[in-house]
């Protein structure tokens, strides 16, 4: 199997169930922001307890959302959907979090969030089929980006054993995974390469830190006295544990709300138009759902203390939940099934959020290793993101392609970020690209040819 080729071909096109699927859960996941109940940026969730207590308004609530957001939605998660045909969370959550906060009125709500919705699925396709018609055809180009995202990605678990539990186990690590990597492209070489090594990664990671919160919590069990044992309050008496159970009941009183969100979401990735991150939209484009559920598989152990713990503080869950659904969406044959394991396992969620928040207070090591998983995760992204779009802006336009997108990505740093740069890279190359065809257009220009 190619690792550039899309199945897809890039197209963005959709059937009427899609269509109607898409816009029903913009407008959806619009109105539970405009209720403060749920929004998509980990960011933003914070902010949203002053929101709610009335500390913050609507306004200020919006401009956090919108300044946390917009380059992620502009930066990738438009490039990402034109150049894979495949949707993303940053493209569809990110404005509808956008819009419900912003929205004064809650019946304003849904319907921004099904406008947005009609835009996405309507006029992206238009754009996408008139980019593919340009001389320069930087959308095709950013497949390029496809690689380098899916084989270093693999590498994440290495990188977050290292930050957590030094050279020596990190070292270990990554031998391993890239021995496991040469040994399935050698013996199964339609499986994503990568699959193999990123299990038995994650698994070394859990082991190494569940392991380390054992041997912890028998030295102290040893070392423990009547007195220590008495100078422990009660879990009533923590004002956190009170806000904690506050916001948990708060959550708990929505269920049916986050059931039907639980429906949609996981709908969605049945429907294999929607990829929940960058290498998993890659695997989608190329028709491999198992690859992509096991890759959005291992990302929920990197979020799921992120957002139990910041969902409890706040009082407002996360649009995808824990992103489970979204690998169970993947792998399931129909709909229907989806619609019911997407509500279910969003109320098992829901439910059991202050025990998971207990739990993880207990595993501080397994705590810990999530926020090492988040930040390897960024930085092989971070990598392969670049990598691959150097890589397309040489498809593109070979030394003057390197030399735009390359240099816009330097611009957008020295400048201070103005885009994140996690998206700097993929805006950088739909600049380019535009930047190249009206070079054509004057005539100073000639496309590399293929």
């Amino acid at each position: 199997m190619s690792s550039t080729t899309l199945a897809a071909g890039g197209s963005l096109s959709f059937t009427l169930p899609q269509e109607l699927t898409v816009i029903v859960l913009c407008a959806l996941t619009a109105f539970i922001s405009h209720l403060a109940l749920a929004v998509f940026n980990d960011g933003v969730r914070p902010f949203m307890l002053d929101f709610i207590q009335g500390r913050s308004t609507r306004n200020a609530t919006t401009a956090v959302s919108f300044g946390l957001s917009a380059g992620f939605i502009f930066g990738l998660g438009a490039p990402m959907a034109l150049s894979t045909g495949v949707l993303n969370p940053w493209l569809v959550f990110l404005p509808t979090d956008i819009l419900g906060i912003v929205s004064p009125k809650k019946w304003l709500a849904p319907l921004l969030g099904a406008a947005w919705g009609a835009v996405v699925v309507f006029a992206l396709g238009g754009a996408n089929s008139a980019a593919h018609k340009l001389p320069v055809d930087f959308l095709t180009a950013m497949q390029q980006m496809s690689t380098p995202i899916l084989f270093l990605f693999a590498l994440f678990p290495a990188l977050a054993i290292t930050k957590q539990f030094g050279r020596a186990r990190g070292g270990l690590a990554a031998v391993i995974e890239l021995v496991l990597v040469v040994m399935t492209m050698k013996l199964w070489p339609n499986m994503f390469a990568g699959a193999l090594a990123m299990a038995v990664g994650v698994l070394m990671l859990i082991g190494f830190a569940v392991a380390r919160d054992v041997k912890q919590r028998r030295e102290e069990r040893a070392a423990a006295s009547a007195m220590q044992a008495a100078a422990d309050p009660p879990d009533a008496d923590d004002p956190m544990a009170s806000l904690f159970s506050s916001s948990a009941l708060r959550l708990r009183k929505h269920l049916p709300l986050f059931m039907l969100l639980g429906a949609g979401v996981c709908l969605l990735a049945q429907m294999h138009i929607f990829g929940g991150g960058e290498a998993t939209s890659f695997l989608i484009a190329k028709g491999d759902y198992s690859g992509a559920a096991q890759v959005d598989f291992y990302r929920v152990f990197g979020f799921i203390p992120l957002i139990a713990t910041t969902a409890l503080a706040s009082g407002a869950y996360a649009i995808a939940g824990f992103t489970l659904v979204y690998p169970i969406g993947y792998l399931l044959p129909n709909p229907y099934l989806a619609v019911i394991c997407g509500a279910l396992v969003f109320a098992g969620e829901v439910l059991t959020l202050s025990s998971i928040g207990r739990l993880l207070g207990r595993l501080p090591s397994v705590r810990d290793c999530s926020e090492h998983l988040r930040s390897a995760i960024t930085d092989t992204l971070g990598l392969a993101i670049l990598f691959g779009s150097l890589m397309a802006a040489n498809t593109m336009g070979g030394g003057l392609g390197i030399l735009i997108v390359g240099g816009l990505y330097l611009l957008n740093e020295v400048m201070g970020r103005v885009v994140v740069r996690m998206a700097a890279a993929p805006a950088a190359v739909i600049v380019g690209g535009i930047v190249l065809n009206v070079l054509y257009w004057l005539d100073l220009f000639t496309p590399v040819k293929s």
